[in-house]
């Protein structure tokens, strides 16, 4: 081996951030950590948050901002479904509406060929008189048209 081209290797005293301290050999005389076997949480069974140049402070930030995201998801989605509901509700109207016209022209054709239905028993009775009285024309004989129209027997004395 060629001299002095290698570290020397001394006795090191490394100290924790808890306050625990302890020697060991190393390159360097004397080391500064964060976490020992002391307070490491896998020996210790505690659990315990290490935070390292404020990555549990970035991870929280970005974490309760995607939090809020979420929320405003949720919130444009329920403005989305009311529109949509709403829209429904119109389409709905109408056809409610349509179907109510349509009902009422059905009625209206239904009346019309009630009304209809009475002109032609009218017409036929009006064909029938006059064929009667042409007949009696040609037969010369006056026609026999009945009026129903109420007696008019004049009520008689009380005794």
């Amino acid at each position: 081996m060629k001299k002095d081209i290698h570290p020397k290797y001394v006795k090191s005293v490394v100290t924790c951030a808890c306050g625990e301290t302890f020697e060991t050999r190393s390159t360097m005389p004397e080391m500064r950590i964060e976490i020992c076997s002391k307070c490491h949480p896998i020996f210790t069974g505690e659990k315990k948050y290490i935070d390292t140049e404020g990555r549990l402070d970035r991870f929280q930030a970005l974490f309760d901002a995607s939090q809020k995201l979420r929320k405003g998801k949720g919130e444009k989605k329920k403005k989305r479904k009311k529109k949509q509901q709403a829209k429904h509700d119109i389409s709905q109207i109408l056809q409610e509406q349509e179907e109510r016209g349509k009902k009422r022209k059905e009625e209206k054709k239904k009346k019309e060929a009630k009304r209809v239905a009475e002109e032609m028993k009218t017409v036929k009775v009006v064909r029938r008189a006059a064929a009667k009285v042409e007949n009696a024309k040609s037969a010369k004989v006056k026609p026999k048209i009945s009026n129903k129209k109420e007696s008019t027997k004049k009520p008689e004395a009380d005794k």
